[in-house]
């Protein structure tokens, strides 16, 4: 019988734990070279170790991946999983076609990036404390909570402090600045969105986290 994957939210509190050994279904189906639905098969008959967040996203733990690989595809196994080699990057966007532009440009630029997407702001909030990314991409007009909303939320997280913030919006900076500004470690790009530019930027980013870590 498949074995449903425990609850992040209480992985978490294990005093071994670690976010930076696991990652997201994306980016384990590029190490293991399996389609995202492959990988969710194996997940849930429990032969890779996995976790959902409460968003019901899971996060599977890099030395299960390993393992699988040594096992099934030794060729495989020479890829570098190491988490301070990759960029984990959190997409918040309402827009379906949006989103799938993102998904298309990120998997056609096979970088070493970790890439999550969430429809909505009040989700984001649900889970960013657990999966802290280096990078946030956020719209801000969105229905219910809206991007503006969750950015004035994260400012209070101390955790999250060192996470880059990305905004890319049709709504003008005047607009921004009444409604009180985006947070100093922020960028604005305004729509339509700039991949050559936004690949430009997830390269430093990318070429920054090597460095520093």
């Amino acid at each position: 019988m498949p074995r449903e994957p425990r609850s992040f939210e209480n992985a978490i509190t294990a005093n071994d734990f670690s976010s930076a050994d696991y990652c997201g279904t994306t980016y384990a189906a590029k190490l293991l070279g399996l389609s995202v639905a492959t990988v969710q098969s194996l997940v849930e008959k429990g032969e890779i170790e996995a976790w959902k967040t409460l968003g019901g996203h899971r996060r599977l733990s890099l030395r299960a991946i390993n393992n699988y690989l040594q096992k099934n595809s030794p060729q495989l196994a020479q890829v570098d999983p190491d988490p301070r080699h990759r960029l984990s990057v959190l997409v918040v966007e309402d827009d379906e076609v949006a989103r799938d532009l993102y998904k298309a440009q990120f998997d056609e630029w096979d970088l070493a990036v970790d890439c999550s997407f969430m429809p909505s702001a009040l989700e984001a909030l649900m889970d960013i404390a657990s999966m802290r990314p280096d990078l946030l991409i956020t719209d801000l007009i969105m229905p219910g909570v809206d991007g503006m909303e969750m950015l004035r939320a994260l400012k209070r997280n101390q955790q999250l402090l060192a996470m880059q913030i990305l905004v890319i919006s049709g709504l003008p900076r005047e607009a921004i600045e009444e409604r009180g500004g985006l947070p100093p470690n922020s960028y604005y790009l305004e729509k339509p969105i700039n991949f050559d530019w936004l690949h430009g930027y997830v390269c430093a980013l990318l070429g920054a986290n090597r460095k520093w870590r």
